[in-house]
């Protein structure tokens, strides 16, 4: 009797993982990607203050350095053991697509193209996320979701266009080629963030890459010149903690927990929150299109949300 009553009570079904936690771990993981998303929507605008005081080749090195020191230091203190064998390919396609790849495409993007402009790369990063999700990992959305999740898409790719004037310049051969490495690492990410910790996943991502990074550093940083200014250092503080390590600790737990589909699609909104930045730290302009394009894009990430795969 004792047994049946434990079994039945609402908290024994909270306790087990019935639905109370199941709904609980769902908006964690909601408000932990949109965590993310917000720290994500802050690199463009700070990356273009980085180039103030470096060169782009510095700034991808000197970052990724500063983000490797405190995850590494975060691993040794924690005495985390080193991933095991089978998870290192994931881990270098991480290091290659979300630590070296798309810093690297974006900020040689952000020389010749405004935030605004280089804003169409996240615009479609959920919708490639979400199909190199179901190749790789054999995610399955439903049809409502790929409805909505192409809708705005669609809406998101218009506004910025719009807001660069419609054309097609040099620097998007790097801002699509960013998407795709991108793309990559967040899957590979968000797969290796259901067997160990997000921050670990990042953490050793950056650590492996020091390799690369470090003599790539030297080297920048003896050709490309330093001027040490407030935004310059602002912003390669920004990029390095913010976008680099934190924002993509938070990232990977979100995925773990909602699927990376449903987490990918959060993203919908950072265009429009990159622009609102860009007004704010960069003086551009903003069109009157903006509520229009939120109050859509909205309705599809809620959409999403709530499709079920």
């Amino acid at each position: 009797m004792r047994a049946q009553s434990s079994a039945t009570s609402p908290s024994a079904i909270a306790v087990d993982g019935g639905p109370d936690t199941a709904s609980g771990t769902r908006s964690l993981g909601t408000l932990q990607a949109a965590l993310g998303v917000v720290a994500f929507s802050l690199t463009f605008p700070a990356t273009a203050w980085g180039l103030e005081g470096f060169g782009p080749w510095s700034l991808i090195a000197v970052r990724s350095i500063l983000a490797a020191v405190i995850a590494g230091g975060c691993l040794l203190a924690l005495r985390v053991p080193f991933p095991e064998r089978r998870h290192w390919f994931g881990l270098a396609v991480v290091g290659a697509g979300v630590v070296l790849g798309f810093p690297l495409l974006t900020t040689l993007a952000l020389q010749t193209s405004t935030t605004a402009h280089a804003a169409v790369v996240v615009g479609l990063l959920p919708l490639t996320t979400a199909l190199l999700s179901a190749l790789r990992i054999g995610t399955r959305p439903s049809r409502t979701f790929w409805i909505a999740a192409l809708a705005g898409a669609a809406a998101v790719i218009a506004f910025t266009v719009q807001q660069s004037g419609g054309a097609l310049t040099t620097a998007d051969a790097y801002l699509f080629g960013a998407l795709l490495v991108c793309a990559a690492g967040y899957t590979e990410g968000g797969r290796l963030a259901r067997v160990m910790p997000g921050w670990q996943v990042i953490g050793w991502a950056l650590v492996l890459c020091l390799p690369v990074t470090v003599p790539m550093a030297a080297v920048a940083l003896s050709f490309e010149p330093v001027h040490l200014t407030g935004h310059g250092v602002a912003g390669l503080l920004w990029v390095a903690v913010g976008s680099q390590f934190l924002g993509l600790v938070v990232w990977y737990r979100g995925m773990a927990a909602i699927g990376i589909p449903k987490a990918s699609q959060l993203q919908l909104a950072q265009p429009l929150l990159t622009l609102v930045w860009s007004v704010l730290l960069l003086g551009e302009q903003l069109t009157v299109a903006a509520p229009l394009t939120a109050a859509a894009v909205l309705v599809c990430i809620a959409v999403t949300q709530r499709a079920r795969g």
